[in-house]
């Protein structure tokens, strides 16, 4: 399948599997996110750009998306805190970007026949080798994409010796904002590449470890998996979107690749626990398999309201708990921020 479009954003080429998101807003902080690496997403809202970009609404240091296709971009933006241009940001940042596609025809096929590889081009312009160049783009199974993303070094987040807590973030392609929500509640961040090991985390003596959102396949991080079997049960845990899947790994639990995944602001998840109905903001293309938690020591604690899929789940032993879905991405726009205080309780309670 072949569709053409005018360029903006940087000259170039870009391939990667291709994807949707439903948000209405935040696309700074969307195209931000590590966990797109190695994705072209498609906005489905038909205009963007229209308020710019600034310096706060950023999820890491630059876009992390291998290519956008837009229906509109807009010429136009206007917001007081705008410094520039969503166009003029992705071309100093060297993404391609294709507009005036019908994204709604897009986002059918892919909902139909599932997330496909795909290249944008505005330097081939033919369409056998652009379809040549699509069929080889790696599968997104079996791809270990967090190394991409991980920080090389170690470093504290904003260290404030007054902090009540000392908090380790295993850094799968951390976003910012998860670790603002620990910082806003009295924890000192430190933040760990996606291969330290468990043992120097440990020596760490930390009150608690979070283990991050990140792209790519989770089966295929079998180093993390191991590093966190030997930190259930010593640590309190707290797991995010591919931290979720890492941990559910880690107690014998399995993944699998969805059909397209769930990837927007406003999707549906129902508590077990409470009974309440959450607006939850997710991104991720891979899930665990429920059948494979059955007879483990799990509590399944969220499910997806659209399809049933797990969202959140605790463990029964073990000071532990993950969700599937984005705490820190201020859904609802505060129905899970309960994620992280739930988190600093649990510490609480195992410390004093």
């Amino acid at each position: 399948m072949v569709v053409e479009g005018i360029s903006f954003g940087a000259d170039g080429e870009a391939g990667g599997e291709v994807v949707f998101n439903t948000a209405l807003t935040g696309y700074q902080e969307i195209i931000t996110d590590p966990s797109y690496k190695g994705q072209i997403l498609i906005f489905t809202n038909p205009l963007i750009g229209n308020y710019g970009v600034n310096y706060e609404d950023v999820e890491s240091k630059s876009p992390q998306i291998a290519g956008l296709v837009v229906y509109e971009i807009s010429k136009f933006y206007s917001n007081w805190r705008a410094v520039g241009s969503l166009e003029d940001y992705l071309r100093k940042h060297g993404v391609v970007g294709i507009a005036d596609v019908d994204t709604r025809f897009l986002v059918r096929q892919i909902r139909d026949k599932g997330a496909m590889r795909g290249v944008i081009s505005t330097v081939d312009l033919c369409d056998q080798s652009l379809i040549a160049k699509a069929r080889e783009v790696p599968k997104m199974s079996g791809l270990d994409l967090a190394s991409s993303v991980t920080t090389d070094e170690s470093f504290f987040f904003n260290k404030d010796d007054g902090s009540k807590f000392f908090v380790v973030i295993y850094d799968f392609g951390v976003k910012l904002n998860i670790m603002r929500s620990l910082k806003n509640l009295g924890c000192d961040v430190f933040v760990v590449p996606a291969n330290a090991d468990a043992d120097d985390v440990l020596s760490l003596n930390p009150d608690g470890v979070v283990l991050s959102n990140g792209p790519g396949d989770p089966s295929a991080l079998t180093y993390a998996v191991r590093n966190v079997k030997k930190i259930i049960g010593r640590k309190p845990i707290l797991g995010i979107c591919l931290g979720h899947q890492i941990l559910a790994l880690a107690i014998g639990g399995r993944t699998y690749k969805m059909k397209f995944g769930h990837r927007g602001s406003n999707h549906p998840v129902k508590n077990l626990i409470s009974g309440g109905i959450e607006i939850t903001s997710q991104n991720h293309g891979f899930a665990v398999d429920p059948d494979s938690m059955k007879e483990k020591d799990v509590e399944i604690t969220h499910i997806s309201l659209n399809d049933g899929t797990v969202e959140g789940m605790r463990l029964k032993n073990f000071p532990a708990f993950s969700v599937q879905y984005h705490p820190e991405a201020s859904p609802g726009p505060h129905d899970s921020s309960y994620v992280f205080k739930d988190f600093v309780r649990m510490i609480e309670s195992l410390k004093y």
